[in-house]
């Protein structure tokens, strides 16, 4: 197995002081931002990766989000560039660049500077992103879908011919050859987030691209796993554990009940505080926009209809008891319940990668570098040891 952190990046000081009725306003004003903590929180997961990289981990995942402290991570090709000097072998996971709000050619010509920067480890994830995010560019939701797809192909052009042209209902280019190209050939791999919409997973079918399911339990990382699975089949190509990563939040600590009092507060402000930001969580409100449609989630069964919901009183009220009792199905406690549980939910996904979660909730650097240094020391040497060698939702798909 491959084990990446993903980072989010959060602001480096917690503001539930700022909430008004249980919510942190939308915008946030600049009299709330401080520049020194943003400066400090930089420096800290810059710090953080190198640590990483000294300590053998595979990769680390960056993402793009706007306008809240949820993530610093504005411009996830920014950090990935300045990462890329800091480290020597880690693999640079940008999950993602969100394709429908940015200029494609410039995206094109951006991960093919860092590949060649990182001497080939970029590992370029597209997203579409979330609503917030279209509301704060001033783009159509509705246009998310087609906008999406119109980009990645005209950063595929530019990456694979060697002089392109393109006429689109978006973009256009007449004759470009793009300085610098990747260094990977024909370009790096290519990695798509999936939360829950069938599109997405039916469009990363049709491209035999690997995906991620999201963070919603194992009935619905079943679903989709299951949904992708057939897609592919249909589509000529074959799941494997390659095809596949999953997310795993985890903390060490000499005992699962000493993990949720050490954890628990800041896993507590990711959910209550940070998650839905300025956010529209709820699927159903997602469809009146546009931005999914009707059907996105028939393929769901329904009794994890509610983890796809994403309905933000299960994060804005969440408490320390329901904190505890996730706990127990979580890679939380001492290193060898982390380490079987991580396992096993790999292996439940079929997936060949993990991307671990240590510091969502802006936790104290010395807290986030002692999990860094101890899950790196009690549970990383197993995990890469261990082998994926089947996608158990592929074989219900072929039976």
């Amino acid at each position: 197995m491959k084990v990446f952190i993903f980072d989010l990046l959060p602001y480096g000081e917690h503001l539930d002081h700022l909430k008004v009725d249980n919510e942190l306003p939308f915008p946030l004003e600049k009299k709330h931002f401080k520049p020194a903590v943003a400066a400090q929180t930089y420096a800290e997961h810059l710090a953080a990766w190198e640590e990483m990289d000294r300590l053998g981990y595979d990769g680390i995942g960056f993402n793009e989000h706007h306008t809240s402290p949820y993530g610093l991570m504005n411009s996830p090709n920014l950090l990935a560039a300045a990462a890329a000097q800091r480290t020597k072998r880690l693999k640079l996971l940008i999950y993602g660049n969100l394709l429908p709000l940015h200029e494609p050619l410039r995206l094109a010509e951006e991960l093919a500077m860092l590949d060649c920067m990182s001497n080939g480890r970029l590992v370029s994830g597209f997203a579409r992103g979330i609503p917030r995010e279209y509301n704060v560019y001033g783009v159509d939701q509705r246009q998310s879908r087609a906008r999406y797809e119109e980009a990645y192909e005209i950063i595929l052009k530019a990456w694979d011919e060697e002089v392109f042209s393109y006429q689109g209902k978006y973009w256009s280019y007449r004759d470009v050859a793009i300085w610098p190209r990747p260094l990977q050939q024909p370009h790096p791999p290519i990695w798509i987030p999936i939360t829950t919409s069938k599109e997405s997973i039916e469009w990363a079918a049709r491209h035999n691209t690997p995906i991620t399911p999201g963070l919603g339990g194992r009935g619905l990382t079943e679903d989709i796993v299951r949904y992708y699975a057939r897609m592919m089949r249909l589509n000529g190509f074959t799941v494997t554990p390659n095809h596949l990563s999953i997310g795993a939040s985890a903390y060490i600590a000499d005992s699962k009940a000493q993990a949720v009092k050490e954890m628990g507060p800041y896993h507590l402000y990711f959910h209550r505080t940070l998650f839905s930001h300025g956010n529209i969580t709820e699927t159903a409100v997602a469809k009146t926009t546009g931005y999914v449609s009707a059907a996105s989630l028939d393929y769901i069964r329904p009794e994890n209809l509610r983890a796809a919901a994403r309905t933000r009183e299960d994060f804005r009220q969440m408490t320390m008891q329901d904190v505890e009792r996730a706990a127990e199905d979580q890679p939380w406690g001492t290193a060898d319940e982390v380490r079987d549980r991580i396992i096993a939910i790999a292996e439940h996904a079929g997936a060949d990668t993990v991307l671990v979660s240590m510091n969502r909730g802006a936790m104290p650097q010395e807290m986030f570098l002692n999990q860094i240094r101890r899950f790196a020391s009690d549970v990383l040497p197993a995990l890469q040891a261990h082998q994926i060698t089947r996608v158990p939702a592929a074989e219900e798909v072929a039976a």
